[in-house]
């Protein structure tokens, strides 16, 4: 029982520090779009940004939340499989999506505003998290 209880200390102090970063995230990291997408933006030209400086900060929270999200995975399934899985998958999604935002940031003359907001908000909140907890938890029922 202590090394259950001790998971779900681990699990709650992971999700704490999340919502920390997000509670946080004005503080922590640059990131001009934050008060742009608050905001009525779909008449608006985009903020002024610092690309390094907006690449470096995205990368610093992508990783933060990886890895707070693969220690939630490994506290509640306790399968180093599904953590090397997990952390193929969030290089992959981080590479993409990364490349797209860029992408429509420097090279597109007109953006689509939401789907700059979504490619970022992927980027910036542990979204893949969500997905896959029922996803091992499934493939977990699946394989007993």
């Amino acid at each position: 029982m202590p090394n259950k209880l001790l998971r779900y200390i681990g699990i709650s102090i992971a999700l704490l520090l999340i919502v920390s970063i997000r509670f946080f995230e004005h503080k922590l990291f640059y990131d001009p779009f934050l008060q742009f997408f608050k905001s009525e933006y779909q008449n608006k030209s985009l903020p002024e940004f610092d690309t390094f400086k907006l690449f470096l900060n995205l990368f610093l929270r992508f990783i933060a939340n990886t890895i707070l999200s693969i220690t939630i995975l490994y506290l509640f399934f306790l399968n180093k499989m599904h953590i090397k899985i997990a952390a193929v998958l969030y290089v992959i999604l981080f590479v993409i999506l990364i490349s797209v935002l860029f992408y429509l940031l420097l090279f597109s003359s007109s953006p689509n505003y939401l789907f700059l907001f979504y490619i970022r908000r992927f980027l910036i909140q542990p979204i893949m998290l969500l997905l896959l907890i029922p996803a091992f938890y499934f493939q977990k029922l699946t394989s007993q």
